[in-house]
């Protein structure tokens, strides 16, 4: 595998589970060091980074808190130096229909969702500028094309996240910094196998073009892409990788 981020680092928000984890595995094979930032203990994900060959290191962050959002740009340029690539993949996904949410449930999943992409940004966006270059790379979902019932909040805060990065690409091309979003379609991880009635797979796969799950795998190489220079010339862009389940 081409070693396309060697000497950057990574930071990777919800990084010790499921599709975040694929990522920053995906992103230390590339070469890159790994600061995940998450809530949850992210051992596993630091073994798999450093079998990788890799660097890893796990900094708890409450990404509601712009305090916390703070410290982990500390930790970032203490460790490595400053953040070169930003993913932001965690998020919360509550299903309720519209008149059962709460303000403060409505409010936690956009705080988590959406607020943290600016807290995020505005952390690490001066060093990308001091270096001349930087990946922002936000993991939106199909579920904003789609309309599902029960994910208002949800889909509100993926939509935003595209707005999000399109306005952002054209503030921040001139400085050698791109800004892009993936929308994952229905993906088998732990928590969507626990949260997800088996019947939603199999519908989702009938509606899709290829007619199998998506796994984190499936991501991963449009991640890379986008994070490395092969990318260069590519920003504002949403890139859907659902398995043909919408076109757009």
């Amino acid at each position: 595998m081409q070693r396309r981020l060697a000497g950057k680092t990574a930071v990777v928000t919800g990084g010790a589970n499921g599709i975040g984890r694929a990522c920053c595995e995906r992103l230390a094979c590339e070469g890159a060091n790994i600061l995940i930032a998450d809530i949850a203990a992210a051992d596993e994900t630091i073994f798999d980074v450093e079998r990788a060959g890799g660097k890893a290191f796990a900094q708890h962050c409450d990404l509601s808190s712009s305090e916390d959002v703070a410290r982990l740009r500390e930790k970032v340029d203490e460790r490595f130096g400053g953040c070169d690539v930003l993913v932001h993949n965690a998020g919360i996904y509550p299903n309720t229909p519209i008149e059962e949410i709460a303000f403060d449930e409505w409010r936690k999943v956009l705080t988590i969702n959406l607020d943290s992409m600016f807290h995020l940004t505005k952390a690490f966006l001066p060093n990308m500028k001091s270096k001349a270059w930087g990946r922002i790379i936000a993991m939106s979902s199909t579920v904003f094309h789609s309309g599902i019932p029960g994910y208002c909040h949800y889909s509100a805060s993926k939509a935003g996240l595209i707005g999000f990065v399109r306005s952002l690409a054209s503030e921040v091309g001139q400085f050698g910094i791109t800004a892009n979003a993936i929308a994952p379609g229905l993906v088998r991880t732990g928590t969507t196998e626990a949260g997800l009635e088996t019947r939603w797979f199999d519908q989702t796969v009938e509606q899709q073009a290829i007619k199998r799950t998506g796994e984190p795998a499936d991501l991963m190489g449009p991640l890379a892409f986008l994070a490395s220079d092969d990318a260069a010339f590519v920003t504002g862009q949403t890139l859907l990788v659902d398995g043909g389940w919408r076109f757009v």
